[in-house]
């Protein structure tokens, strides 16, 4: 039976709170949920290929290539096309999309306190937890 109190529907409820509040600190920034995944890979190490991106995000080509025309438009990447293999296309960060680093990870901070609030270092470790064996169960089905 599904009610407003399974573990389900609370989870989802979860789920999309936190990311339309991700998009609200995000907005103030100019940037879109999707692209701090790519900025902390290219702040990892910069000049990553897109088939790489699309990987280690597990998404699709024509997912990463918008996203990456948006950041572009952006001015947060530029993209080139690897000089030893011309099918390859790299992606590096501009300066400007070196400088934002701080702003976005103190987004990601504001709101990992908004979710945190009131919780106790054990109740983290717990949930954190029950969450990452939620997410195996969900791999492996």
């Amino acid at each position: 039976m599904f009610n407003n109190d399974s573990l389900g529907f609370l989870m989802a409820q979860v789920v999309r709170a936190n990311y339309n509040r991700m998009q609200v600190h995000l907005g103030k920034l100019g940037l879109y949920p999707g692209q701090p995944p790519i900025l902390f890979m290219l702040w990892e190490q910069d000049g990553r290929t897109q088939t790489e991106l699309c990987e280690r995000l597990e998404l699709k080509p024509a997912t990463i290539t918008v996203m990456l025309r948006r950041m572009e438009k952006a001015g947060l990447i530029k993209r080139k096309t690897d000089e030893n293999d011309l099918r390859v296309s790299r992606v590096y960060l501009t300066e400007q999309g070196r400088q934002i680093r701080s702003k976005v990870e103190e987004a990601v901070r504001a709101l990992d306190d908004e979710c945190f609030d009131g919780f106790i270092e054990e109740e983290k470790v717990l949930l954190r937890r029950f969450l990452i064996h939620i997410r195996n169960n969900l791999i492996k089905s």
